[in-house]
């Protein structure tokens, strides 16, 4: 009895530890990004430069983002999620207060930004199989309430 007890204990410590490990493996986005605006179809009225910045936290992961609107203005924007799905503060982004990440699979999460509790933008973030392009697929409604649908594509910096 002794014995069983012994292997199980050690099976679930070693089972948790790898389970644990894999939580955090994988989240192939975390890095950094530059948009690529050849390959990307902007709306008129979005980004013209951004750069991203996935960071890898006790607190979860951070998102950096620096960049230029479409007017010419630099903008600056952060949040840090456990890509999880709840909702999150989020800096800097004049369609959105909030960001409720959620991860996928390993190359690919969803994004509903949010404004005074209303959701504006969804996005799709997913990361190419051999982890060298981030491509955003965003649809919804900007700071002015124009319509908004884009296809952005990153380059791993």
């Amino acid at each position: 009895m002794r014995r069983f007890l012994l292997v199980s204990s050690v099976a679930l410590t070693v089972g948790a530890c790898l389970g644990g490990a894999t939580a955090f493996a994988g989240e192939n986005w975390v890095g950094s990004w530059k948009l690529n605006t050849a390959k990307s179809k902007l709306s008129a009225n979005g980004m013209r430069t951004q750069s991203l910045k996935f960071e890898s936290t006790a607190d979860g992961i951070v998102l950096n983002s620096e960049g230029t609107d479409a007017q010419g203005k630099p903008l600056h924007s952060t949040y840090t999620s456990k890509f999880d799905g709840k909702d999150v503060p989020w800096t800097g982004n004049p369609m959105a207060d909030t960001a409720s990440p959620n991860r996928i699979d390993d190359n690919t999460y969803k994004n509903v930004w949010k404004k005074d509790g209303k959701p504006t933008v969804t996005s799709t973030v997913m990361v190419s199989k051999d982890g060298k392009t981030l491509t955003i697929i965003q649809n919804g409604k900007d700071a002015q309430g124009a319509s908004l649908n884009s296809l952005a594509v990153y380059d791993r910096q």
